[in-house]
Formats: C-alpha cells, structure tokens, sequence
C-alpha cells in the first residue's frame, strides 16, 4: 500500500488545502499521472500520483486544510487494488461473513482507544468496529485495519442523506442559508463538496437574475494582497511613451526564424524585460523591498511576471538571476513559467523571492496600466499595447519628419515613501534607452 501525502511544495510553505481529486475511491491511477490538487497561498498545484494502483481511501477531502507531511489516500496493489502485503497491516484483509467472525471477537471487539481518523473512516462506510480484524498493539484497531477491510470489498461506501462534510463546505452552507441534503453530492463516498456547494449557489442565485460566484482560493488571496498593497505603500505612477521601432526591426527579422526554432512568437515582453533588469543596475533601489523603517537593496535581479489565471486570480513567478539571461533565454524562461502557472505545475518555491515585477496587459491592445505593487518590493513596471503611429524624427543634421513606428508606453507604480519621481522618472529613461541603443542581435 502506498500513502499519498501532503507534499512540501515549497521552503516556507506549511500546509496547503486540497481543492480537487481527480479519482475518484476504486478506480485505477497510474504513477505521474494527476491525482488531486493542492491550492497554498502563492499557486494552485496539481499533484501526481506517487504509484500506480488503486485508490483504496480518500481520507482528506476537498476543501479541507492540513500540514504538509499529512496522508491524504492510499493507493492499494496495481493489480487488485487490495492492500499490498507489506504495509503496515500484518493480517489480510477479512472478507468472512458476519456469522464466523465470533471466534475473533477477542481481539476485534475493542473498540476503546480509537483514533478520530479510524472513527471517521468507520463512519463513513458504515462499518462496525468489532467486524473488523484488529492488529494494532493491545489489539488495537488501526487505519490501516479499516483500510484493508474496506478495499477487500466487503464495506459498502456510505452515501446518506447527510454526507460528512468539511469546515468549508459547512461554511458556505451556512453562509448561503443552505441545507446539505438539498444540494447533490459528488464527491467520492458520496462526499459534499465545495465546487458542490458553489454550483448550488450558483443555480439558486441564476433563478433571480444574478449570479453569485464565491472567491476561488487564489481569487481570495490576490485580493487580500492587493487590498494590503494600497493600504502599505504610498503607490504613485509615472508614464512614459517608448519608441519600439529598433525593437521591432528585429522582431520582424527575427521573428519567422524564432517562432520555427522555438514554436512561439517573440513578443515586445522579453525585450522590456530584458531592458528593465539592465537598468536597475544604475537604479539599485528599484530592487530593493521595504523592511522596518529601512530599505532592503537587492544584490540579485530576479524579475517576477505577473500571471492572469483567466480570470481566477494572479501569480507572480520568478525568473531568477534575470540579469545573467540572454534574450532568447529570456523569453523561454517567461514563457515557460506563464504555461506552467496557468497549467498549475508550478511550485511555490518559483511564486517567491522576486525582487523587482512586470505585468503586460499589452497583448490586449491596453494604453496605460497603473499596476499594484508586489509586496514587499518597491515598485512594479507595466508594459501596455505597442501600436503604429505617426512620430517626428530627426535625421543626422537634425532635420525633422513624420514617420510611422511602433509606439507604446511603459508605466511603472512605485512607493513614494521610498523612491522619488526624479528617480522612478531616470529609470524610466535608462530603459528607452536600452530599448533604442542596445545591439538586439548580439543580445
């Protein structure tokens, strides 16, 4: 029998709150494949399964909270989904009809001393504990005992008009004034849970006029950040408009060759990136965080990128030692952190330790974006829509004419309680710089 636990996703991650199981008790999962998910206070992460086998129990269910290290399920043997023969049960599983289980009733029988999880497992299959082969010390039941019972066969899954339900799910039903048993259940072991609840809501809500969709983990926690971003730092914005066409020069001879060797466009983002993390060698304290009364200089430049979760919520991971990337590095590195962040395989571990961040609402034809800043860190550079449009320019001897370029602005939010506009206004001017003078190809 193999346990499925908790995992440590991250350094300073303690617990995390299962939002989904994709198995359900009794069918089969193969090892690697996705077996739950996990949501923390940085990213939602779906979990592999650590064997191939049966899963046998689900002891932890969605919506619930628990420390990292915590058993979660347990997968039974690969062929017969029975409990493998060295775990910790050192008696088979009883499959004996209740009529011949007397001549065990010295050990089975006691009953004194159980576990809250033995006493919640035998409540949710309906099981009695002196049917059951106890082997634990003193002759003890134990989890495992019940475990093996139940995937023998001989228990039957308890589905009752009253479903055991997590701290969650009991919450949003009060909240929303609702019964469990008029809300359908389907969770494993008919089981309530809280996409269950949230889809009662949800129809009861559509019946007059309005749609009520209760706050998703992330969605909760982006919030809060934000909430406690505006009321921490004394956030001001400062734009400037940018020139992008030497970038876009290269963009277009570039480009057709990229997106073949690599398999995805090369967008206006790795440029500015790239741009930034060169100029805040000149504007140290733009990477830099805000501690007790002081300013915390950064010597490393790890650029976060600011993630859209299609609605559901932000993440920030972290590009580490941007400084040391070259462009084509550059935009693999962002690119595969946005795919794994919407495809919840990233680990906490890669949302923490940004020093400086980028958003780009820019694919979305935006013009001007006031971000909020990342906590702790003091400032964050948004990077909106890039459009043609008519410019002056001025030849060698200074004469002035109307061309077409690529334009767009670039607008960075910094807390004022720490950096100046002339400062923030100087950054922004290093990176125009960057973008126009930097030899691109050799980049």
């Amino acid at each position: 029998m193999a346990n499925v636990s908790m995992p440590q996703l991250g350094e300073t991650v303690a617990d995390g709150t299962v939002t989904k199981w994709f198995k359900a008790v009794g069918e089969h999962v193969e090892r690697g494949e996705t077996l739950f998910e996990v949501s923390t206070d940085k990213v939602d992460t779906e979990i592999p399964s650590p064997a191939s086998g049966t899963l046998t129990a689900i002891l932890v269910a969605a919506g619930t909270t628990v420390d990292v290290g915590t058993v979660l399920a347990t997968i039974g043997d690969a062929e017969t989904g029975a409990t493998d023969e060295h775990s910790t049960s050192s008696t088979p599983p009883s499959s004996t009809p209740p009529s011949s289980r007397g001549a065990r009733a010295a050990g089975a029988q006691r009953t004194t001393g159980l576990s809250p999880v033995v006493r919640r497992l035998l409540a949710e299959h309906q099981l009695e504990a002196a049917d059951i082969t106890a082997t634990g010390p003193d002759g003890r039941l134990t989890r495992s005992d019940v475990l093996a019972y139940v995937a023998a066969g001989t228990a039957t899954p308890a589905v009752t008009s009253a479903p055991a339900t997590s701290p969650v799910v009991r919450r949003l039903l009060a909240e929303h004034q609702l019964e469990a048993i008029d809300v359908k259940a389907t969770g494993p072991d008919g089981r309530l849970t809280r996409r269950d609840v949230e889809a009662a809501i949800a129809k009861r809500s559509s019946a007059t006029g309005d749609e009520e969709i209760p706050f998703t983990k992330i969605r909760a926690l982006t919030a809060e950040h934000m909430v406690r971003s505006k009321a921490t730092s004394a956030h001001t914005l400062m734009v400037r408009e940018v020139d992008y066409e030497r970038v876009e020069l290269v963009r277009r001879a570039w480009g057709p060759d990229f997106k073949r060797d690599e398999g995805f466009s090369l967008t206006y983002l790795p440029f500015n990136a790239m741009a930034a993390v060169e100029a805040l060698a000149d504007f140290p304290h733009l990477n830099a965080s805000v501690g007790d009364q002081r300013l915390i200089v950064h010597r490393e430049r790890h650029l976060g990128i600011a993630v859209d979760l299609d609605g559901d919520g932000l993440v920030v991971p972290v590009v580490r030692g941007a400084d040391r990337l070259g462009l084509v590095e550059m935009a693999r590195a962002i690119r595969d952190l946005a795919q794994r962040a919407r495809t919840k395989r990233l680990s906490p571990d890669e949302a923490a330790g940004g020093t400086f961040t980028i958003t780009n609402p820019g694919p979305y034809g935006t013009l001007m974006t006031g971000a909020v800043i990342n906590q702790p860190q003091v400032a964050i550079l948004a990077t909106d829509g890039v459009a043609r449009k008519p410019v002056v320019v001025r030849d060698a001897s200074g004469g002035e004419s109307i061309a077409i370029h690529s334009v767009g602005l670039l607008a960075i939010t910094f807390d004022h309680r720490v950096i100046d506009g002339a400062y923030a206004a100087r950054f922004l001017r290093r990176v125009d710089e960057i973008l126009n003078t930097r030899d691109w190809r050799g980049a």
